[in-house]
């Protein structure tokens, strides 16, 4: 838990959000409709998702602001699924606009929850339970990682959010690899092992 608002996180969201949307300014319909980085997902489906996720911030730390803990998608997986599937084959204008609006939303959440509300706690789609500053940490992740899946053009990752995330990631490589190859690529003695899916 948090005693106030974990600044870095914010700055890191407004930077982050920022960015996707000088990227995705003027797309056109031709490019929302094509492929993405992501297997089965176009562009618009990667968009809707951002947008669908900055929906789910602010259904969280609204909660948060009064004490309720709320569930990221009330309706589960399969509701997260189903709405980004719904948006994802909308002109690119309303696509950009969605993004935009529900950004600017997730900002206005962070400016306006009170202290305690940092802490306070909601859950994620795969059902952990976590505070106020970690759904902040996540909105950062996923608008960071699905700018550089949309496929426009590389997006650097923050060295503030690879100092959080990398140890939080890397107790999980040897669950997604060969334990032995991960080990020999560690001590400078065989290549880099192939991850299995995230």
């Amino acid at each position: 838990m948090t005693d106030g608002a974990p600044t870095e996180w914010v700055d890191g969201v407004v930077a982050a959000q920022a960015d996707l949307a000088r990227t995705i300014e003027g797309l056109s319909d031709q490019v929302v409709t094509g492929p993405s980085q992501l297997p089965d997902w176009t562009v618009g489906h990667v968009l809707s998702h951002l947008a669908r996720n900055a929906e789910s911030v602010v259904w969280r730390l609204e909660g948060a602001a009064i004490g309720e803990l709320r569930d990221q998608y009330p309706g589960g997986i399969e509701q997260r699924a189903a709405d980004i599937e719904a948006g994802a084959c909308r002109s690119a204008a309303e696509l950009v606009a969605d993004v935009a609006q529900s950004s600017a939303a997730v900002e206005r959440a962070m400016a306006t929850l009170p202290t305690e509300g940092w802490g306070a706690l909601s859950r994620t789609s795969r059902g952990v339970v976590e505070p106020s500053s970690e759904v902040v940490f996540s909105r950062w992740r996923e608008v960071v990682v699905h700018h550089g899946d949309l496929g426009l053009g590389p997006v650097a990752l923050p060295a503030g959010l690879v100092e959080v995330w990398l140890p939080r990631e890397l107790p999980g490589l040897a669950d997604r690899a060969d334990p032995a190859e991960l080990l020999a690529w560690v001590l400078g003695r065989g290549p880099a092992p192939t991850l299995r899916g995230w």
